[in-house]
This record gives C-alpha cells, structure tokens and sequence, in this order.
C-alpha cells in the first residue's frame, strides 16, 4: 500500500524523492519522510511529516543536498499517522535509515529482545526493528548486514536500506510486496511502483520474492536473500509520465472513466480471429486440449476485481458452457479448498500485486493447480508466477477507485468466456454475434459518457441520502455490487448490494422515502422479474432509480444505456454508475481519488 522511491547517482536527490513520492500519491498515505546523503556528507540527513507529501515537501530545508537518498508514504499498519511513526526509521546514531512496505509478523517478539539488550524504540512501527537490526548486525557489508537482519525477519516486505559508511549505494529486498528497479544513464533508482520511475526511465527490472539488489549509480546487481547471484535483463515498459498527467481533467478518476472507449478498444486490438469466429490469446500457454480438458472454472480476486470475477464467471458459464464461479482470494486462501486437477484457476488483480490473490497463486501452484492470471501491469508478481494469462491494458490507473481497469477486465473476461467456448460447443454463429457485440463497445461507452449532465443532476438529488441499496437479477447483480462499492469508497455513504430476488427475504424491512433504491434492469429474459421487484419498492414509497434499456415507468428516473448482446450487457451498465458515484462524491466535496483509509495497491493482508 504504501511508496517507496530510491536514488542513487549523482544529481541532487530530493527533489527527484519528491517528484517520486507525489507521483506514488494515488497508492494512499497517512505520512511521508525521506533521508538523503553522498560520499562527501557527514552522515545521513531525515526530514518526516504526518499529511500529504506538500507537507513534508515544506518542512525540507534549502540546505538538504544529497546525491542518495530514500523515501516514502506510509499507509499506517502498526502506530496512528505522525511525524515519529511516519517513514524513513532511523538508528540512534544517525548510521542506517529504512524504508518498508509490507508486515513483519514477529516484530513484538524482535522488539521485546531488543528492548532487553538496552535498545530504545522510538516509534510505533514494526519496520523500527529492521533498523536496529542492521545496525546492530557485526558483519561489514551493507548487503551481508541486511541479509543477516532478514533471516529473523517473518512477514512480508519491500525495504530500502541505506547506511552512512556506505554513502554511495542503497540495498533493497522483496518478500511479498513489490519492489522495481530502474535503470538509468549512470544514475539509478528503485520504487514500488514503475509510476514513480517512468519520467526518469523506461528500463525497469522487477525483483522476485526472496530476491535482493544492489545500486551504485553506474551498475546493479540481484541476488537472492542467501546470496547467490541472480540474472535479471531490464525490459522496457510500455507507460509513459505522460500516462499519468490528468490531461486536462479535474480528477483522476474523471479523466480514467472518460478513457475507457480508448482503454476497450486496445483490449480488443489484434485478439479477434474474424476468420474462425473466436480470438487469439496467446499468452494463455491453454491448447486446445488442455482448455477442452477443463471441467470447472474458479477465479479469485478482490473488491473490485472479485466483481469483475462474478460477471466473467457468468461469462463462462453462459459462453462456453463450463461451471464457474468467483470467491474473494482472501477467504479461499484460508479456507483449505479441495483444490481440483481439472479445475482451471483465475487470479485477477490489477496490479498484479494484491497480497491475497498472489498468496493464493503460490498456495495453487504448491499444489499443481493450473493458474491463469489477469492483471493490468506487466511483469507483475501474479504475472510472472501464473501459468499463462491476460493483459487487459486499461493503462495506468491513479484513483484508488478503479474504472477502467475494471471495464477492462469485464471485457477480458468475455474475450475468455468466448476462447473457451468456440474451443468447445459455442457455434461459429453465436461467436460472431458477441465479436460484433464486442466491437460495438467502445462507441456505445462513448454514448454513455454523453449522459454526464444528466447523471450529475442525479447525482445532487440522492447525495443527502445517508443510505442506498442498489439490485440487481443474475447478470445484473454484480453490476450493483460493483455499483455499491463505487459509491461507498468514493463518497462514503452508506450502500448495500442485494439480488432482487431476495428483496422479500429481509431488504424490505428498510424500504422507505429516505433510502433510495438503484435497479440494475437490462433488457433481458429476467425484465419482468426485475419490474415486479420495482413494484414491490413503489408500493413502500421507495424511490427507484432504474440503469435499463428503456425507460422504466415505475422508476422515479430512469438512465437509459445502449442495448449490446446480452452477456456483454453488464459491462455498459457499470458505466454510468461510475459517473453516479463520482458525481456523488463531488457534490459532498469529497477528495475523490483518494479517498480516507483505501489504498490503491494492497500489498498486506
């Protein structure tokens, strides 16, 4: 969750920690510090504040040169946000400064043997007993000082470590929370994620779990955490810094909803097999055998990715005839599930990174499961661990409220849903019928965002509501959990997703003028079902409002969505819902892409 950015090299540092520290922002913070040095310093120099990066940015010194330095924003795990909790931790004689990402399990016990040999804790954190372990370690090497403190160390973490004697390098390490080095012209730089490298370089390498890195500012060098040497080529990312600039847009998440026609096209682009009336996935590593050989289908994700997971599963279902069903990768990690050789496992995440669906990657692949991954970064740790997957390329996506990233991955999922059933009985006709469907896309999204005006007018009229229940009948229900946590993570009021078939089975009880209700009803075989369940709200005074094909007249509003094929329906139908949520958000005056307490990248359980 939080941010880490390193430099080592020879142009003065902290401005370039604090570029990289305001472009990590989206990731959620409480806190922000950094520590700078170089081979002529009298040690290592720290400056730390509780808020956003502008406060520690005015709280920096004009006299605060350095030509190495670490930084980072906290997202508090252990001590409430302030200046002493916040991040770098440093020694008591100023020698070695840390930077951690991640949990580390055992610290109360490592804390408690280290108070009794005299040692003074200053902060609440778990990360202040890496740095005293360090400094504490006898042996002469930064890199041998650093592995002696992890072979105590249990939990995850990504850590940056920097000491006064050597005033020229910085050691990092990786444990279950990213951490990517950037590769410069003579200057090098690390990071949790690529955003706060892409300005400087393009050349990025990706460490492993158990994986370890040197930087000087001409040269790197990996190993693992036992010291044997690693090869690692630097590859090129894709992104650029102006992916991550807002383009003329208020917000981040304005401008990344505004993105996904663009975003849905480049997902489709070269995948559509025109001739044979499927597509091409490549980097699945699934032949045709292997993909007939699949007898169920179990995809794993979370928050919103767990969402996408329940409509690419009814995908799979309806498409290509597989049973499937979707489950938070944080309940079957701990579950101890029957884990199925015919079973084909899905890990989404758009990151790539989400601690809990790569947890349950690696307990998968322990046991010879056949895992697929769908993520949005390339060269992510879900990535490089699955067997095969899929890169949904929404681009780069700054609000902690995902909207793109989402779409895109619903798309992908169809894109799935079709591979595997023109793989087995879904005739070449209907697999025409939802590439065309497909296609029709990114044009009817751009119809959608039209509507801006009048959901914003929507918006100012249920943003008093202290509660909504939003509903929704098989393929609309996911859309109304996604819906319902669109609303409650961006603009903090209170709303809960039900099937309407459920609706007489204890939602009823809440129905009344105060709590509107939001109606997911496509135009399908379930519409009447999905009316009779308006009736049964109207006739409670509840206000309704509809997301349907057509106007609704049991609705108090309507917002009327392109009609597509109907299992590409649910992906229209998240849209103008998003717009609700940020509109809704915006009239409460919200801090809209980062919202309290979330975090864009969860790298901790």
């Amino acid at each position: 969750m939080c941010g880490i950015v390193g430099y080592v090299g020879k142009r003065d540092v902290a401005p370039l920690l604090l570029e990289g520290l305001q472009r990590l922002e989206y990731r959620g913070y409480d806190s922000a510090g950094v520590v700078v040095t170089s081979p002529k310093a009298a040690g290592l120099k720290m400056v730390k504040a509780k808020g956003r990066v502008r406060d520690l940015e005015a709280k920096v010194p004009a006299r605060f040169k350095g030509t190495t330095g670490i930084a980072h924003t906290r997202w508090a795990t252990h001590g409430a946000p302030s200046d002493v909790n916040a991040h770098p931790h440093m020694s008591a004689d100023n020698k070695v400064a840390v930077v951690h990402n991640g949990i580390i399990d055992n610290a109360a016990d490592l804390r408690r043997k280290l108070e009794a040999d005299g040692v003074e804790f200053l902060s609440e954190t778990d990360t202040e007993v890496l740095v005293h372990l360090v400094a504490r370690s006898s042996a002469e090497k930064l890199e041998d000082k650093v592995r002696e403190t992890l072979r105590v160390i249990e939990g995850t973490y990504g850590i940056a470590v920097m000491h006064a004697d050597f005033p020229e390098r910085v050691v990092v390490a990786r444990n279950g929370s990213p951490v990517v080095l950037g590769i410069g012209e003579k200057e090098m730089f690390v990071a949790s994620d690529i955003a706060a490298l892409v300005a400087h370089t393009r050349q990025i390498v990706t460490l492993d779990d158990g994986e370890m890195a040197t930087l000087k500012a001409d040269d790197f060098r990996t190993y693992t955490t036992e010291g044997t040497r690693t090869t690692s080529e630097p590859t090129t990312v894709e992104w650029e810094a102006a992916s991550y600039d807002m383009g003329g847009h208020d917000t981040y998440m304005h401008k990344e909803i505004h993105e996904q026609a663009e975003a849905v096209d480049r997902v489709l682009r070269g995948r559509i097999d025109d001739r044979f009336s499927t597509v091409h996935l490549g980097g699945l590593n699934l032949d045709a055998r292997d993909a007939r050989a699949v007898r169920r289908v179990k995809i794993l994700g979370c928050g919103t990715s767990y969402h996408a997971g329940q409509i690419g599963a009814q995908m799979i279902e309806e498409l290509a005839r597989i049973p499937a069903d979707a489950e938070p990768a944080s309940e079957f990690r701990y579950r101890n599930a029957v884990v199925d050789p015919d079973t084909l496992y899905i890990a989404v995440s758009q990151s790539g990174e989400t601690y809990d669906v790569l947890a349950a990657v690696q307990e998968l692949k322990r046991k010879g499961a056949r895992v697929l991954g769908i993520v949005n970064v390339v060269g992510s740790a879900i990535a490089r661990e699955a067997d095969g997957g899929m890169y949904v390329h929404a681009g780069p996506e700054v609000c902690v409220v995902s909207t793109k990233c989402f779409t895109n991955t619903c798309v992908a999922f169809a894109l799935l849903a079709l591979h595997l059933g023109r793989t087995r009985d879904l005739s070449v006709r209907d697999g025409k019928r939802i590439i065309e469907g497909l296609r029709r896309l990114p044009a009817q999204i751009s119809e959608m965002l039209e509507q801006e005006e009048e959901i914003r007018k929507l918006a100012a009229q249920y943003a008093e509501a202290r509660s909504m229940l939003f509903i929704g009948r098989v393929r609309g229900y996911p859309v109304a959990r996604e819906a319902s946590l669109k609303l409650k993570e961006v603009s903090y009021i209170h709303a809960e997703a039900y099937p309407a078939s459920e609706l007489k089975h204890g939602p009823l009880a809440l129905i009344e003028p105060a709590l509107p209700t939001v109606a997911i009803v496509p135009d399908d075989d379930l519409l009447e079902k999905n009316r009779a369940a308006m009736e049964e709200i109207k006739a409670r005074s509840g206000q309704i409002l509809a997301v349907a094909h057509r106007e609704q007249e049991k609705a108090d509003h309507t917002v009327v969505v392109p009609k597509n094929e109907d299992e590409l329906d649910p992906i229209l139908m998240g849209i103008p819902l998003q717009l609700l949520a940020y509109h809704t958000a915006l009239a409460l005056g919200r801090d809209i892409d980062k919202p309290r307490n979330l975090a864009k990248s969860v790298t901790v359980e």
